[in-house]
């Protein structure tokens, strides 16, 4: 959203194992440390951060099992030591993608699609990282990510590191059933299919979104969680902040997105305070007109 301030302290380990290292270098010194991957759905508060943030912006890798590799289990796909394969596949051959936590969305998105491997058309124009989108289990109406996750590859809190299958986990809205546990990468099972294809879906997905959404702007996806339908009659959290009015509202360079209520984009020089000031200001409005409390789904560093 490009606001917001400092940071006393960032590592940026270079593979998930450094990762591990530096969470519990941080916590041996009693600070528990941030992940920053890529601030798609974060606003930072204005001046210094204390503590530690660790960024996965060197974790980018991003993979498709080799020939070698392909009768490995899931888990040992995310070990550094398995060769990557980058070339087509060919009819019948492993149709997953390996990623670490810092590689992107966008470029999981393109290369699947290039790679003609369907699955994760729904995600296009979904900013951010493969460790946030899995935590979160980003996506919406077009599908989410953790429809074709097959395992991901996990911190625990007590700094042991685990895999775990599809099975063992328990996604839901917004969230992707990680209890605390830290995203160190995920394997993807898509399927097979024509490139040309894949990218034509992945345009009709695109001009929707665009249509309706400020997917060019700087913003930080969508402000709050949609409520109980039983509550809200139905509503979504944006159109309940169009409904009160609430789109006429701003905080300095804060604004009320004019396309959908529940983003709040940046003119230019907002300030992580307007901003959050423009969050409270927009649940009191609803909250007051309509009794419903928006939960907010963005995450914030304060």
């Amino acid at each position: 959203m490009r606001v917001g301030g400092r940071v006393e302290w960032l590592l940026e380990p270079r593979d998930p194992d450094e990762v591990r290292e530096a969470v519990l270098a941080a916590r041996e010194r009693g600070v528990e440390p941030r992940v920053l991957g890529g601030g798609a759905n974060l606003i930072v508060r204005d001046g210094v951060l204390p503590g530690v943030v660790v960024g996965t912006d060197r974790l980018q890798r991003l993979f498709r099992p080799g020939a070698e590799a392909a009768e490995r289990p899931a888990g040992e796909l995310l070990d550094p030591a398995v060769a990557a394969d980058v070339a087509p596949p060919e009819r019948g051959r492993d149709p997953r993608l390996v990623a670490w936590c810092g590689a992107t969305l966008p470029r999981l998105v393109r290369t699947a699609q290039q790679l003609g491997l369907s699955g994760l058309e729904g995600l296009v124009g979904v900013p951010g990282c493969v460790g946030g989108g899995v935590a979160m289990n980003a996506g919406g109406r077009w599908g989410v990510l953790w429809d074709v996750i097959e395992s991901v590859r996990v911190l625990e809190p007590d700094g042991t590191v685990a895999d775990l299958p599809r099975e063992a986990c328990s996604p839901g809205y917004r969230d992707g059933g990680m209890a605390g546990r830290l995203v160190l990468g995920a394997v993807f099972r898509l399927a097979p299919d024509n490139p040309a294809a894949v990218r034509a879906r992945m345009r009709e997905y695109l001009l929707e979104k665009q249509a309706a959404q400020p997917v060019t702007e700087w913003s930080a996806g969508c402000v709050f969680r949609n409520p109980d339908p039983e509550r809200s009659g139905g509503r979504s959290a944006g159109k309940l902040v169009e409904d009160c009015g609430g789109k006429a509202r701003r905080r300095g360079d804060a604004i009320v997105s004019p396309k959908h209520g529940n983003f709040i984009v940046n003119a230019g020089r907002a300030s992580a305070d307007d901003v959050f000031g423009l969050i409270e200001d927009l649940r009191a409005l609803v909250a007051d007109r309509t009794g419903v409390l928006l939960e907010v789904e963005v995450k914030t560093w304060r």
